[in-house]
């Protein structure tokens, strides 16, 4: 399921862009500005993707059946990964489209003509919040690793997810602004239409990189260096002498599956042997509790110690 605070910065953004697709919405409609309607669609591709990640972090809990042994856990990353789609497509790809038309018809904004501006500033202070609001989450598991990197190598997608819509939507707000008050100043309806081809290019970029990574969470990636490490450190001990190879594998952020291969003293009797193994295994879950599901195989060393990270 969704870290508690993954799920909190999923609803701060969730109720930030429900108010502000409506506000935005409200400004198109009077004024006809071809960034507001970019900026509205991108609002709704917004909430319909935090509610896809709540819904993944819903459908992840359901427990492992017959057909689905190692449970659901990767559900989240299927979910994350129709975000990254929703985003390019109803947000990046539309939003180009409105530039486009727009560049071809371009019309001033002659009604209603510091709304959109005053919409935009306002909409500027809901979504910082939201902002706020993941990176402050995000800063209680990210550790020492920088942004990028946080993003890169983040198992649970939720919080990464939100970084990257807020930093997007923030952004788009930003290219908005511009475009809008561009138009109000020269009359030149084509400065609207710069504002949404700006708006989709980022939506399109944050998309493929979030599709990027998802796709390698949905392939399966290994635990980290980190926990690797630990992992390897605690597998020895009274019965395990070395871990000959070893292949981790993240079945959902929270749970990962441990299978090595482990040289055990020749000597050892059937009984001892599953002894240590039990103890092995108290152990791997004592340094790494995620280590939800481990298979240890039991062999003599014949070869040097290789280690499959």
């Amino acid at each position: 399921m969704a870290t508690e605070g993954g799920t909190k910065a999923i609803l701060a953004a969730l109720s930030a862009n429900i108010g502000i697709a409506i506000t935005k919405f409200v400004a198109f409609v009077l004024t006809g500005s071809s960034s507001m309607l970019a900026e509205s669609i991108h609002s709704v591709a917004d909430s319909g993707n935090q509610g896809l990640l709540l819904l993944g972090g819903r459908r992840a809990r359901r427990a492992a059946t017959p057909q689905h042994p190692f449970g659901y856990g990767r559900e989240r990353y299927v979910y994350a990964f129709l975000v990254a789609i929703v985003l390019f497509s109803l947000g990046g790809l539309f939003a180009l489209y409105e530039a486009y038309d727009k560049w071809q018809e371009p019309h001033g904004i002659e009604a209603w003509r510091w709304v959109p501006v005053t919409v935009l500033i306002a909409a500027i202070g809901m979504e910082g919040f939201s902002f706020r609001t993941a990176v402050v989450e995000s800063n209680r598991v990210r550790g020492e690793r920088s942004w990028w990197e946080f993003i890169r190598t983040a198992k649970a997608p939720e919080l990464p997810v939100i970084l990257l819509e807020d930093f997007a939507a923030l952004t788009g707000l930003v290219f908005a602004l511009f475009g809008v008050s561009m138009t109000l100043v020269t009359g030149d309806g084509r400065w609207d239409a710069v504002g949404s081809a700006l708006i989709g290019l980022l939506l399109v970029t944050v998309a493929v990189v979030l599709a990027v990574e998802m796709k390698s969470l949905l392939v399966g990636e290994g635990a980290s260096p980190r926990l690797v490490r630990a992992i390897c450190d605690a597998l020895p001990g009274e019965g395990v002498e070395d871990v000959i190879h070893m292949k981790t594998l993240h079945l959902g952020p929270e749970e990962l599956l441990v299978a090595a291969k482990i040289a055990v003293p020749a000597a050892l009797t059937a009984d001892e042997v599953a002894g240590a193994i039990d103890a092995a295994e108290r152990r791997v879950r004592a340094a790494v509790p995620i280590a939800r599901v481990i298979y240890l195989e039991p062999d003599l060393r014949r070869v040097p110690a290789h280690v499959d990270k």
